[in-house]
């Protein structure tokens, strides 16, 4: 089969053997197969990232020596199955996976490790277990979409955002967009972008966001200080205890610690936004931080692999929440795909642009560097070679 075959940091088009389906696993056809943020940082700092993920159990991620066909977001269709399978599909059904597999005992992440070649390839293998079908009515395309907006539902749902809250999303790439997507979709109702670039302001704009800024010209804090009222200097925060104890010890017969505790619990004592850091670049989380309201929760979505450093006295002085998020459960998975299937998620706006095989390393070179793209897909049978 053909497939595009990553090492040294370079992407080449190869013919490499079709994989064969071990017990448990499922052989598909790729249809259409996503190029990740993350695909884009691991080509050139997947080292760094083996490194990490050595030291908490995985020793299998990609390292640059290494030979690694990519793709953790894809859709295909049944092609065979393994043995111990029960067979769910009949042969051409359309298909999405998590992307992770098992050989033996040993469970592999798909296309970020050797062991375990992905989507950016005519077929790709995947665990029975893991698979769901593409329900009626649903493309191929949007399909592809579950895996980086399941991560997005994740990151939703660690960050427990309530609908009165304001939410500050640091970052326009595909995953703060699907981000935006996701909180729109659990009734956030007030969502603030921040990009540098116009066009992914603009794609901000489209998937739901209520505000979108150029942080080049307005911190997106000013405006969720003015949106939300959230306290930004010491002297505010530390003048509202006086101002709530005042009003507290005036109130005659009742126990006033008691009545700061149940407004403390109804949210009338200061707390601050939900902040989810979508760049994964280095200095984002002190600039965060340091620039966030006081008492934010900040939710490290993007991945960055290459060491980075924050201030701790600063988020200690403001009680700033940390809270990093990597991937997803089965169930957010399903729930992922049943939300795009009924609609209640477009990820339409997100797909702007789809190459064959042959166009895959112009693509990682253009989207470093590209304002308008988004999501690129790749179709294996696609003759299409550049953006």
């Amino acid at each position: 089969m053909r497939a595009v075959v990553c090492r040294a940091g370079e992407l080449t088009v190869e013919e490499v053997p079709t994989p064969q389906p071990g017990r448990g696993q499922v052989l598909l056809r790729v249809l259409r197969s996503g190029i990740c943020g993350s695909d884009l940082h691991a080509r050139v700092h997947c080292d760094a990232t083996a490194q990490v993920s050595s030291e908490v159990g995985y020793d299998a991620f990609m390292r640059s020596g290494q030979s690694v066909v990519m793709g953790h977001e894809f859709a295909g269709e049944v092609v065979s199955y393994g043995p111990g399978c029960r067979k769910r599909w009949a042969p051409g059904t359309p298909v999405v996976s998590l992307p992770m597999i098992r050989h033996g005992d040993e469970a592999h992440m798909t296309g970020l490790s050797e062991s375990a070649p992905g989507g950016y390839a005519q077929f790709v293998l995947v665990s029975e277990d893991m698979t769901f079908e593409i329900p009626e009515g649903l493309s191929v395309e949007e399909a592809a979409l579950t895996e980086p907006m399941a991560v997005a539902h994740h990151a939703v749902r660690r960050g427990e955002v309530g609908r009165r809250d304001v939410a500050v999303v640091i970052g326009c790439g595909p995953i703060g967009l699907a981000v935006i997507t996701m909180l729109k979709a659990d009734g956030v109702r007030t969502v603030i972008a921040s990009d540098l670039s116009e066009g992914r302001r603009a794609l901000a704009a489209r998937v739901g966001a209520d505000i979108v800024v150029d942080p080049a010209e307005t911190s997106p804090f000013d405006r969720c200080a003015e949106v939300g009222g959230y306290v930004t200097q010491a002297q505010d925060l530390l003048g509202t205890a006086f101002d709530a104890m005042r009003t507290l010890r005036r109130i005659p017969l009742a126990p006033w610690s008691s009545l700061f505790r149940i407004a403390d619990r109804l949210g009338a004592t200061p707390k601050g936004p939900v902040v989810f850091e979508c760049v994964g670049a280095p200095g984002m989380i002190e600039r965060i931080v340091t620039d966030a309201p006081f008492r934010s929760r900040i939710v490290v979505v993007g991945v960055c692999m290459e060491p980075d450093t924050f201030r701790p006295a600063m988020a200690l002085n403001k009680e700033h929440e940390l809270r990093f998020v990597f991937v997803y459960d089965p169930a957010e998975f399903y729930e992922t795909l049943q939300m795009i299937a009924e609609g209640k998620v477009d990820v339409a706006p997100m797909i702007t642009a789809t190459v064959g095989l042959d166009g895959v390393a112009a693509a990682f070179d253009a989207l470093g560097t590209a304002e308008h793209h988004a999501k690129v897909l790749i179709d294996p049978m696609s003759e299409i070679d550049s953006l």
